[in-house]
């Protein structure tokens, strides 16, 4: 086991609200975030600073801690897919997709394969086949193309991944939402980027956010977790609040 890994086990997490409780467990906060049973879900999970920086030097992983990484592998135990926008992939350095051991346990313990489904959104399919995101992936990868996009990255993914057409220039996260449903894969965990948020924001496609709120004040020119044109205002109703430390946990839940 890694130093990270034991260092993220041991981050103490507290709940605020609702239920005040101290230095919650793993089946604890499992329990917190617990996908519905009776429908298709799609949350989405994020961390920002306090003055809305998503990043720091160009990645989110710069602002966890260890309580925000530990959260961060909890979150995918129940999922049945990781949706990905291609940019973050890349950007975050994602590789053969796999949970941790203890997560892998958990699901076949559940009845869960021992590793979600990893989802990518690329128009462009600027994505290397002989990578190990495809090449150790212990699950196909699914990709969610466009029409227009070329044909040569097509056949050459085609070969290492579902490659799914859900559009003619432009992805429609509807047919994406709606495709991995019809594939059983309902309990949909996504880990952004801000583009593919802000177009499932605008398509209202989104049930739950969660965010993690770093305590730090980032400055320079770092994004926001949402982008996207035109603006699309959306609510959101609290659902919980965790801390560690000076650094808050937040579950929202989105739409009726």
């Amino acid at each position: 086991m890694s130093d990270a890994l034991e260092v993220a086990e041991r981050a103490a997490i507290d709940r605020v609200w609702p239920a005040p409780a101290s230095d919650l467990s793993d089946d604890d906060l499992l329990a917190q975030v617990a996908f519905p049973d009776d429908r298709t879900w799609l949350r989405a999970n994020f961390i920002a600073s306090i003055d809305g920086a998503a990043t720091r030097d160009g990645l989110s992983g710069g602002l966890g801690d260890a309580a925000d990484r530990r959260m961060f592998d909890l979150l995918r135990y129940e999922a049945d897919v990781v949706l990905v926008g291609a940019g973050t992939l890349r950007d975050e350095g994602y590789d053969g997709f796999r949970v941790s051991s203890d997560a892998s346990v958990w699901r076949v313990a559940r009845g869960l394969p021992p590793h979600p489904v990893l989802a990518l959104v690329s128009r462009s399919l600027v994505l290397d086949p002989a990578s190990p995101l495809f090449v150790d992936a212990p699950v196909r990868p699914i990709v969610y193309t466009v029409a227009s996009a070329p044909d040569d990255r097509r056949e050459a993914l085609d070969r290492v991944a579902d490659v799914v057409e859900v559009g003619e220039s432009d992805a429609d996260l509807r047919r994406v939402r709606a495709d991995l449903a019809a594939r059983g894969l309902r309990r949909i965990h996504s880990e952004g980027g801000p583009h593919l948020f802000g177009a499932l924001l605008a398509a209202g496609l989104v049930d739950a956010l969660h965010l993690t709120l770093a305590p730090t004040l980032e400055s320079g020119d770092a994004g926001r977790i949402v982008r996207g044109a035109p603006a699309v205002p959306a609510g959101a109703t609290l659902a919980s609040v965790l801390r560690s430390g000076d650094e808050l946990l937040l579950q929202y839940l989105l739409g009726d």
